[in-house]
């Protein structure tokens, strides 16, 4: 009776570091390849005539998101349950998004300003009542300057009103 107890324990610690290390090399390698990825898309960066905000945040993007299935699929390599946690990660994510809703819409107006050029660094345009010429377009804010005074218009304002590029 004692022998037959004994094997089932024996066999845990035999395989328990088995699967803790197969668990770590699975979440380096997809490390490393978040990594790799995150360079190559840096690299197309220099490359393309789309502003380099652009490709800078989708390869943040795409490295966080490889980090992050790096992670889950090292802890079920281990052998934790790892459907709570992929629950919780959603459940997560849709409260973080809701929470976020403004300034992820101006996140995603400013890549869509950057990709899309609608106007450039130096043009004098004219948008929700405010007037200047751009002097910046970053992923959150549109830096207006005028005489006086400088502006920073939500890009997501961009999107949602009327914008009047003056001619001069």
């Amino acid at each position: 009776m004692f022998v037959e107890t004994a094997a089932p324990v024996a066999s845990l610690f035999i395989t328990a570091p088995a699967r803790i290390l197969a668990g770590v090399a699975a979440c380096l390698i997809i490390w490393a390849i978040a990594i790799v990825i995150e360079k190559i898309i840096l690299t197309l960066a220099t490359k393309s005539r789309i502003q380099q905000d652009v490709f800078y945040l989708l390869g943040r993007i795409v490295k966080m998101v490889l980090i992050v299935v790096g992670l889950i699929a090292g802890l079920g390599t281990m052998g934790i349950d790892v459907a709570a946690m992929v629950a919780g990660l959603g459940l997560t994510g849709f409260a973080l998004g809701f929470a976020l809703k403004d300034a992820l819409s101006n996140v995603l107006a400013g890549v869509l300003v950057l990709v899309y050029q609608p106007f450039r660094i130096g043009s004098h345009i004219k948008v929700s009542g405010y007037d200047g010429t751009v002097r910046r377009v970053d992923l959150r804010y549109t830096t207006l300057e005028s005489d006086n005074r400088t502006v920073l218009i939500p890009n997501a304002n961009l999107f949602n009103n009327p914008v009047e590029i003056i001619k001069s």
